[in-house]
């Protein structure tokens, strides 16, 4: 994504004393609660610069799903639109975050790729831990394709279904493909324009 900031030359302040660069977040790490962090430190940021929509371009295998679950909230409970835009991939948690982008506000490229998949987690331990954690593995499964699901006005049971039809495989999708399920709701990537101008007026006061 391109983002731009285009100043009528007329204005002979500097850039810096005339507005703060609106903050578009780049997830491009594997999700974990450093990741987590940094992404709410970005979204406090980009509520006080004024912008009207905070990108979050996104490039990423994937990672933690608690990780996920925290920014998905942070999304969720933004007083500004969030725009999620895919240029390349976005992978299992990453496809999972693309799908939170507001209402209108989910950009694919073309040629961009989704991955989705199960909830998974290594376990080790005793027997009992095992069970534990397995038990815990299928909420958090189950959990987060809801929320996915009720965010784009779908049934709750909506993507479990499709994965578990394709027998729990890796569902890839094109921009095409995840548009068609809803998850996308533009192909293309948009362009971040903020402009500063000055507007001159010549006239008596009042005249109509």
């Amino acid at each position: 994504m391109h983002r731009y900031l285009v100043v009528d030359p007329g204005i002979k302040a500097k850039r810096a004393d005339l507005i703060d660069d609106p903050v578009v977040i780049r997830v491009n790490k594997n999700f974990n609660e450093e990741m987590a962090e940094k992404f709410a430190t970005e979204m406090a940021k980009a509520h006080e610069t004024g912008q009207t929509v905070i990108p979050v371009v996104l490039d990423s295998f994937g990672g933690e799903v608690y990780s996920l679950l925290d920014i998905v909230s942070q999304i969720q409970n933004s007083r500004i639109p969030v725009a999620t835009i895919v240029e390349g991939k976005a992978m299992s948690a990453g496809a999972m975050l693309f799908g939170f982008g507001w209402h209108g506000h989910r950009y694919m490229a073309e040629s961009a790729t989704l991955m989705i998949h199960d909830v998974s987690a290594g376990h080790w331990g005793k027997i009992e831990e095992i069970k534990a954690d397995a038990k815990e593995t299928e909420r958090l499964h189950k959990l987060i394709f809801a929320k996915l699901a009720k965010h784009l006005d779908k049934q709750e049971d909506y993507f479990l279904n499709i994965i578990h039809e394709k027998g729990h495989a890796e569902w890839y999708l094109t921009a095409k493909e995840a548009k068609k399920h809803g998850l996308c709701s533009h192909i293309g990537v948009p362009e971040y324009r903020v402009e500063v101008g000055l507007t001159h007026k010549f006239g008596l006061a009042g005249a109509k």
